[in-house]
């Protein structure tokens, strides 16, 4: 594989601040004294850093004029949600952009980043590499609880694979394992006013990114190995995503089942669950996790999860963000056949989404000879439909060498947020506070006075105890796998054998 050279700006993991923060900027829920990625904790929806003198002069960047190439879509999402979700392959929705996809994009995107604001990372502490709250308290501690979803299941995937930089481990002796880490979520949508709106009972599964930033690529060896979710070994995916999605730690109380099996037999228990109900799976997720949203939406339509007892084909959609080439021309060729909807949002100065494959992908248009005929192993290809975003076009973003924050999730939808279609200019449709761009990176131009690396949890997680002194308190055992997870597996791999022989 082509080296790739990665500045080792995001390795630094001190940052302080020279000047007092603003009083008009400060919200009331945080308190910032020195603040570092390795603590940083961000949240979606939060009150605003930005004041309403700022919010003024940043319009100076609008023009009025401008404004009107937006014009809002007054059909009830439920009335078009298959083509918002990717029916049509987004055909006369993105340039310009229709006004329900932003807002879908936008809200799959923080479901996305939800795992990143969960996540314990801190190596100090004897929680890292797990969730900081439990499934029923998830999307109320991330001010997201009028989302209208609920979580069903967390997920788990062995740090014993081949992408060492990918997992976090904690320094200390007792830890809550030594072999598992958090991964994301499957949440369905239960408020009966949400699914009356999207006009279907949504199943989001969403994977966890790298918050190592971009050191886990160069564990990529460009080594493609055979999924094995058919009977096709021509079909292949890159080795270090084959072993995160399929391998497990016996061992391990949360890594007992793969990631794989973890997807496959939750997405048949919700399927018997809304038996009867109209159904859509949206896959989520950023970087390294936007590859696993990728496979595992591949591996759901292979096993034919995507269909109903009465052989209705239930949708699967896959919100792309950063995401790198997952596998072979064949493994495209593969997903397009079986209806996956991909749309990939990419910003053009993110290197992930130029590798793996950096001599032998997509653009090449003798790749199906150079696959085919010469037998090429370290060729690869994009899926889907891609949204490509320069953070030129913002007036919000300064120019820096920093390639993590061309890489920085709440940084693309920032951008999302600002796109009017190719060659329109940028101006901010949702009016999205861009006060989220520096919850995790140094982006926004100094005049908008938004410290970097801003959000954390007030006293970093630290709470005073009745003796005074001040502790890390303990959390409460995080859900592992529910005990029917073998039947539904089983179930599963009946079916697929069966469809297997049906189609022979």
């Amino acid at each position: 594989m082509a080296s790739l050279k990665l500045s080792s700006s995001f390795h630094d993991t001190t940052h302080t601040f020279q000047q007092p923060f603003p009083m008009q900027i400060m919200p009331k829920t945080l308190k910032l004294h020195v603040q570092t990625p390795n603590n940083s904790i961000t949240v979606s929806s939060l009150p605003s850093l930005t004041s309403k003198t700022h919010i003024q002069n940043s319009q100076k960047h609008e023009n009025d004029d401008e404004l009107q190439v937006f014009t809002e879509d007054h059909r009830p999402l439920h009335q078009i949600w298959p083509e918002v979700q990717g029916s049509s392959n987004w055909n006369g929705l993105l340039d310009p952009m229709n006004s329900h996809l932003r807002r879908e994009i936008i809200r799959y995107g923080e479901m996305a980043q939800a795992c990143y604001d969960s996540f314990d990372f801190d190596p100090r502490s004897k929680y890292c590499g797990t969730c900081k709250y439990i499934g029923t308290h998830f999307f109320e501690k991330l001010d997201m609880a009028d989302r209208g979803y609920s979580i069903h299941r967390y997920l788990y995937a062995t740090s014993n694979i081949n992408l060492p930089n990918f997992f976090q481990k904690s320094k200390l002796s007792s830890v809550w394992s030594q072999h598992a880490n958090w991964m994301g979520y499957v949440a369905v949508a239960t408020d009966e006013n949400e699914i009356k709106r999207l006009g279907r009972r949504d199943v989001v599964i969403a994977w966890r990114g790298t918050v190592t930033y971009l050191e886990w690529i160069h564990d990529l060896k460009d080594i493609l190995h055979p999924a094995h979710f058919s009977d096709d070994h021509s079909i292949k995916i890159e080795s270090g995503f084959f072993d995160l999605y399929t391998s497990k730690e016996h061992s391990c109380h949360y890594c007992s089942f793969s990631a794989r099996e973890q997807i496959l037999s939750e997405i048949k228990r919700i399927k018997e669950r809304y038996e009867g109900e109209k159904l859509s799976i949206t896959i989520t997720g950023h970087s390294l996790g936007a590859a696993l949203a990728l496979l595992s939406a591949y591996d759901i339509a292979e096993m034919k999860l995507n269909f109903t007892n009465t052989g209705e084909k239930i949708p699967i959609t896959v919100f792309s963000f950063s995401g790198p080439r997952v596998g072979n021309l064949k493994f495209k060729e593969r997903c397009e056949n079986l209806g996956i909807k991909v749309l990939r949002i990419v910003n053009v100065h993110d290197k992930v989404p130029k590798v793996p494959g950096i001599f032998a992908n997509e653009k090449n248009k003798h790749q199906k000879y150079i696959e085919d005929k010469i037998a090429f192993p370290w060729s690869y290809a994009h899926v889907g439909t891609e949204i490509e975003l320069d953070h030129f076009d913002s007036p919000y973003l300064k120019r820096t060498k920093d390639i993590s924050c061309a890489h920085n999730l709440e940084a693309l939808l920032h951008l999302v947020d600002g796109y009017r279609g190719r060659g329109r200019g940028f101006s901010s449709v949702t009016k999205r506070d861009i006060a989220l761009v520096n919850k995790s990176c140094d982006f926004l131009k100094e005049e908008y006075g938004v410290p970097a690396y801003w959000r954390q949890d007030e006293n970093k997680g630290m709470v005073r105890g009745g003796d005074g002194r001040w502790i890390l308190p303990e959390r409460p055992r995080l859900d592992s796998h529910p005990p029917d997870t073998a039947y539904y597996l089983e179930q599963v791999l009946k079916f697929a054998t069966k469809t297997t022989l049906n189609a022979l």
